[in-house]
């Protein structure tokens, strides 16, 4: 298959031509505005590579899209999929948590049943795009470590997130902002979120220290890239570097994000925050960390569509095409040691995605994964 006469989205420059793919594989790329015979004329159109999805929180939403609404596994999955094929992503890390709090989760314990599902429908060739496995691992909770027990090397799971929602500290230093959350979310009454407080403040000093080494010893067991969340402090930074943590998701703060590339760590931001101007729970705006030269990657967090839109957004904020989009691509596929993509570039997959529109809302107009389309 050939695609020409495209605008290709390099690694360090945006040049006219066309990528020939052989076996899923990028065999040829050539520089000019001509369209072989048996070739799709892109018209001028951007191709980029597909677009790397680290932190995403959008299965869950399939799973339950309403409070003590369990959706059917199977199709969630495919709906989850198709999803993120359409707006460009070809790979995505499926955000599934881990640590349940007992008394309070209706379905706890529900990571290891699911991710065998995603590996087997993957394994099956029934998935549109590339799935692998991001454990959040929640710091604060009961269950941790013998839910983190039940994963092999073989489970693909390739990320793991050290996740510490204590209140009172990191994303929700503000507990009127936490408070403003779990009343809106499951209808908590003053007292119920005083309790709530209470339980896991006290739970956090009995497990959490444990838990934390815990986490990191599976993350060393599985084969897996360690990231820490929310990132505040300088001093959460340095215990952050103190594990082997190589990425931060969503530092809250400048200071952390400034610290966290003194340490050599990679910083993630929403796409979410980008689009929206600033963080939803008061933290510090992703658009103040990129022209500050502090943020490496975007995730969509929430919202599949925001990782375009974030980029682009930072493409008129750096002017740099190819840099915008190395924060969706060649970025997180270095950070989780994915070298088989995330660039066009001869002997790489065939992941590639088709733009148009984009002076105005980019929209995708074509997503293929090892050269098949998907979108």
């Amino acid at each position: 298959m050939i695609l020409a006469n495209a605008e290709l989205i390099l690694p360090d420059r945006v040049m006219r031509g066309a990528v020939h793919i052989e076996g899923g594989i990028i065999a040829e790329i050539r520089e000019g505005d001509a369209v072989p015979p048996g070739a799709e004329d892109c018209r001028g159109a951007h191709l980029a590579p597909g677009l790397i999805e680290l932190h995403t929180d959008n299965l869950e939403r399939h799973l339950q899209p309403r409070p003590g609404v369990d959706w059917p596994h199977s199709a969630a999955l495919f709906a989850h999929d198709g999803e993120l094929a359409a707006v460009g992503i070809t790979t995505v890390f499926d955000a599934l948590r881990v640590g349940s709090i007992l008394e309070e989760e209706s379905s706890p314990r529900y990571a290891r049943p699911l991710a065998s599902e995603i590996n087997s429908l993957t394994a099956a060739g029934r998935m549109r795009i590339s799935h692998y496995i991001h454990l959040r691992a929640e710091i604060c909770s009961e269950s941790l470590l013998e839910e983190l027990a039940d994963f092999m090397p073989e489970d693909r799971v390739r990320l793991i997130s050290l996740m510490d929602h204590t209140p009172g500290q990191r994303q929700f230093r503000d507990l009127s902002k936490l408070a403003q959350y779990m009343q809106g979310k499951h209808g908590f009454s003053d007292k119920a979120f005083a309790d709530h407080v209470a339980r896991l403040t006290d739970l956090r000093a009995r497990v959490g220290d444990a838990h934390e080494t815990g986490a990191v010893a599976a993350a060393h067991r599985l084969g897996a890239t360690l990231a820490s969340h929310d990132d505040t402090t300088a001093e959460q930074v340095v215990a952050s570097a103190g594990h082997g943590i190589r990425l931060a998701e969503f530092p809250t703060t400048a200071e952390a994000a400034a610290a966290c590339h003194e340490h050599d760590i990679r910083t993630i931001m929403g796409g979410p925050n980008l689009v929206r101007g600033g963080s939803h729970s008061g933290n510090v705006a992703a658009e103040e960390l990129a022209q500050a030269g502090l943020l490496d990657i975007i995730s969509s967090d929430y919202i599949p569509s925001s990782l375009l839109l974030g980029t682009c957004h930072l493409a008129r904020l750096w002017d740099d095409l190819p840099r915008a989009f190395a924060t969706v691509t060649e970025a997180p596929a270095r950070a989780t040691g994915l070298t088989d993509r995330g660039r066009i570039e001869v002997g790489l997959r065939a992941d590639l995605i088709r733009l148009a529109d984009m002076e105005r809302t980019a929209r995708i107009t074509g997503s293929w994964v090892k050269g098949r389309r998907v979108a």
